[in-house]
This record gives C-alpha cells, structure tokens and sequence, in this order.
C-alpha cells in the first residue's frame, strides 16, 4: 500500500514527488522548506525557518492522522553546520523524549535558497 498525503497547510510539492507516502504503518515525509504556505513567504534567519519547517511538517502529519510524538526518524538538512545550535534550540521546543532519532548535515544549497529542510520518517 503506498498512499499519497497532501495538504494545502503546507506548501505544495515542487517537483514529481509527494508531500508524503503512508503505507499504513509508517509514514515518509518529504523534506520541508520554510516556506509560508499561506503567503508563500521565507521568514530570514534559521530559528524562524527551523519553526516554519517544523510547522510545515506538523501539517502533513496531522492531515495523516499523526502528530510528531510519531516520528521516529528525522534528517536535518542545514545550508551552515554552524546554524546547528539555533536549529536544535527550536527543534527541541517541538519534540519530546523518547526523541526520534536524527541525523543533522550540512550541504552546499537547499531549494529556494533557504536555510534548512527537516524531512522526518512517522509510525502508527
């Protein structure tokens, strides 16, 4: 089974791929971009972009049923390894322990020129 989930509450895919893919047991959300999905707007430094994308994410799990207690896996994909402590003080707000596990790279450019993508892997 492989479900595609889509929302208007976050920002619509930019290329050939899914918002996320339910298989009934677990759910793969693509990576989020900060991007306001009512004005499409980028808010400007990484604590802001950290929230948009956080919310973004919150989004499409909630329109599969879920919420970020389900996530067990999330990969932080950030343009500067040294926004990494402001990225993990606003990640830390979101998320409870038992936290999911992460990884956390920094790579030369992300979609619109933005700051940071999270992508996140949920169970039911």
């Amino acid at each position: 089974m492989k479900n595609p989930i889509s929302t208007t509450k976050a920002p619509g895919a930019i290329g050939p791929y899914s918002q996320a893919i339910d298989t009934g047991t677990m759910v793969f959300v693509s990576g989020q971009i900060p991007v306001n999905p009512e004005t499409g707007e980028i808010p400007e430094g990484i604590a802001p972009q950290t929230e948009q994308s956080l919310r973004n994410l919150t989004a499409i799990l909630e329109q599969a049923g879920l919420k970020l207690d389900n996530v067990v896996k999330t990969t932080v994909f950030l343009h500067d390894i040294a926004d990494f402590g402001d990225m993990n003080a606003v990640y830390a707000q979101h998320f409870t322990a038992p936290f999911p596990a992460r990884s956390a790279v920094a790579v030369r450019d992300l979609p619109k020129g933005v700051l940071v993508e999270i992508e996140a892997i949920a169970t039911r």
